[in-house]
């Protein structure tokens, strides 16, 4: 680990470091005791050079038997089975897919049939939503009346398009979600100090956000450059989709700034793997 991985002082995750493989919990999650979740770090795998060691990206140039392996090791230690496992293709789109029973493994050890899918929402115990990141934001999302979750991938775009506001409404139009029921996350990801965006971003979210809301969100550099607050633009969209303020919550764990724990794409200058935000609901005895 790098000099810079202390989360004592962090009340909002937790970094499990018991397993064979470490992961992160959150506690306003840890304490719903009908779901079971976690999110990987860059340790505990067998992957090699840029990729080391627990990346859980196929197709990024890895080899696909190493990947595999590291997916039985982070599932063995959060507890679950890599054949439940249902994955996103991720084109920073806000489109969301309803997962089914007949979905696990897809993307694992079958292919998808689906395309174009950013977030994942499911009412059916045994399923385990997996999304993936490397600076862009994880949203976990839990109605704890109806027993229903979400996992998103927002990045600048994904949140300039309200994807937190898009998987609470097909929350609310698959199983009847009420966002006052729904406890939301903002999963690690990279923060407004390692974040400089130019013009044409920062544009895109002036014409998205109130001004009161854009002084969370900006701050201009005063060159052209801006640096830009993703964990609190999707703090203000779960605010405007009308989940309660207490139940929104910030991990406050950067990616880039702890590129030693977690790949970032800009601290690795795109030379990385990738990490997987993980959700389930749990079967009931």
């Amino acid at each position: 680990m790098g000099e810079n991985m202390k989360f004592e002082n962090n009340k909002n995750a937790v970094l499990n470091t018991n397993k064979q493989v470490p992961f992160f919990t959150f506690p306003c999650l840890s304490e719903i005791h009908f779901i079971k979740h976690g999110f990987s770090t860059r340790l505990g795998g067998i992957s090699t050079g840029i990729y080391e060691s627990m990346n859980l990206g196929f197709g990024n140039g890895d080899a696909a038997e190493n990947v595999m392996e590291n997916y039985n090791r982070i599932s063995g230690s959060i507890g679950f089975k890599p054949e439940n496992i249902v994955t996103t293709d991720q084109v920073h789109n806000t489109e969301i897919r309803v997962a089914t029973v007949r979905d696990k493994g897809k993307g694992i050890i079958k292919k998808r049939d689906y395309k174009g899918i950013d977030g994942l929402i499911t009412q059916e115990a045994g399923i385990v939503l997996a999304t993936y990141y490397a600076d862009c934001v994880p949203l976990y999302f839990v109605d704890r009346k109806n027993h229903a979750i979400g996992l998103s991938h927002s990045g600048w775009r994904g949140t300039v398009k309200r994807m937190g506001k898009a998987t609470v409404k097909a929350m609310t139009q698959h199983f009847g979600t009420d966002p006052e029921d729904v406890v939301a996350l903002v999963g690690p990801s990279i923060c407004r100090d390692c974040y400089e965006v130019s013009e044409d971003v920062a544009e895109a979210f002036q014409n998205e956000f109130t001004e009161i809301q854009l002084k969370d969100i900006l701050s201009d550099n005063g060159n052209g450059k801006y640096q830009l607050n993703l964990w609190e633009a999707n703090r203000h969209i779960f605010l405007d989709t009308g989940i309660k303020p207490e139940n929104i919550h910030i991990s406050r764990v950067c990616t880039s700034c702890n590129s030693g724990l977690l790949f970032s794409h800009r601290a690795s200058k795109g030379k990385r793997g990738t990490l997987a935000a993980f959700l389930m609901l749990e079967e009931q005895n």
